[in-house]
């Protein structure tokens, strides 16, 4: 019991940690893995680490579950685990013939059309995830964690349609205030389920969601620097869950076997909207981390310059996920094969696009037991992060 106590008073006095947990579809159920170690090896009866949680996107749903429970980090890994251990394509999107094809059906039209349909248009329809996403987050419940003290900030960020500027939506302590950046902004309001309907529009696949005078889609759309939101809302540590590998591409180019289908486009377009802006922010960080370094304090406040470095972790797939979606694209249910075989998304060429949209048990069980693994891994060195010390 003393060792406990001493864990949580040396992690309460050192800078808050600011969980993100970027976008990507089905992918967001490594994050779910990430999550249940991480409640494995806290000690038990551990605060919530992270007072400040930051999500985009399909990460802007599994951050909304922890900020409902901040009071119960482990409860809110439990319910996570709970939804994403049992998915099913269903509970995210209509997979019946009426509601993929029709709706894929007026998507053509409307671009034969020139776009003059009415109406939200989009490749498939969302609205089954808003009902289950109606009836599992307490949204009220966010606003009284703050009050209690149980968490200091959530955020999540859309991508304004009309604006061009990446939006992050805020519920915080009173002294935090809106922010502006180039391309980016910060807005207090009370987050609900449209903001996590818009953060998780995939572009084309989902229809966007209007919020007061706007329409928004995919926060990770324009998000050009990531890591930003949970450093204006006062963290001082930075623990990233992506769902793509951090890895140097090697300078070999690989001979091309053909002419790139549909489905490998829109993978590779997914990806640049996912995977890329995280990547470069976190070099960028790393880079002022080792410049900060070097420059004496007295230097940088003799000249205006209130900086200070920020430690981070950062927990990516050891595996391309493309590469499980390709052994499970067989659970899709038949109409969404069908319609995914059109675009070549069948091939194995096209399994990244099915990452994201493969929202089925076995491949989401298979993230999450990834994502299990590679924290563990890592256990020690998180453990010591966190403020917890390492448990032996």
């Amino acid at each position: 019991m003393m060792v406990t106590s001493m864990a949580n008073d040396s992690a309460s006095s050192a800078p808050p940690v600011g969980l993100i947990m970027t976008g990507g579809g089905a992918r967001a159920a490594y994050q779910v893995g990430v999550l249940r170690a991480l409640q494995e090896i806290l000690p038990k009866g551990a605060r919530n680490p992270f007072p400040i949680i930051c999500g985009t996107s399909a990460g802007a749903i599994n951050a909304a579950v922890l900020a409902t429970d901040a009071m119960n980090f482990h409860r809110g890994v439990r319910r996570l685990m709970t939804v994403w251990k049992n998915f099913h394509v269903e509970q995210v999107y209509r997979a019946d013939a009426w509601g993929a094809l029709g709706n894929s059906a007026r998507w053509l039209l409307t671009a034969l059309s020139g776009g003059n349909l009415e109406g939200p248009v989009s490749l498939l329809d969302n609205s089954p995830l808003a009902e289950l996403l109606g009836r599992h987050v307490d949204f009220p419940a966010i606003s009284r964690n703050i009050a209690a003290g149980h968490l200091r900030a959530f955020a999540v960020t859309c991508s304004g349609y009309t604006s061009g500027q990446s939006v992050t939506f805020y519920e915080g302590s009173a002294q935090l205030a809106d922010w502006e950046r180039a391309r980016r902004v910060g807005v207090a309001m009370p987050i609900g389920l449209p903001h996590l309907m818009a953060s998780s529009a995939l572009p084309f696949i989902f229809p966007p969601v209007r919020i007061n005078r706007e329409y928004f889609g995919d926060g990770s759309m324009r998000q050009i620097a990531p890591v930003s939101p949970a450093l204006h809302l006062g963290a001082g540590r930075l623990l990233v869950i992506g769902v793509g590998r951090q890895e140097r591409q090697s300078a070999v180019r690989q001979p091309s076997n053909g002419y790139p289908s549909l489905a490998q486009i829109a993978g590779h377009t997914l990806d640049s909207i996912f995977l890329d802006a995280l990547e470069v922010d976190l070099e960028r960080l790393q880079r002022i981390n080792r410049t900060l370094k070097i420059i004496p304090q007295e230097t940088l406040a003799k000249n205006g310059y209130p900086l200070k470095a920020v430690e981070f972790r950062v927990l990516t797939p050891s595996v391309p996920l493309s590469q499980i979606a390709a052994q499970h694209a067989h659970e899709l249910p038949r109409v969404i094969r069908s319609l995914l075989r059109t675009v070549g998304a069948m091939k194995s060429t096209g399994s990244n696009l099915v990452s994201y949209l493969l929202f089925e048990k076995a491949y989401c069980r298979a993230l999450i037991q990834l994502g299990y693994g590679d924290t563990m891994a890592q256990r020690d060195d998180l453990m010591d992060f966190l403020g917890y010390g390492s448990r032996r």
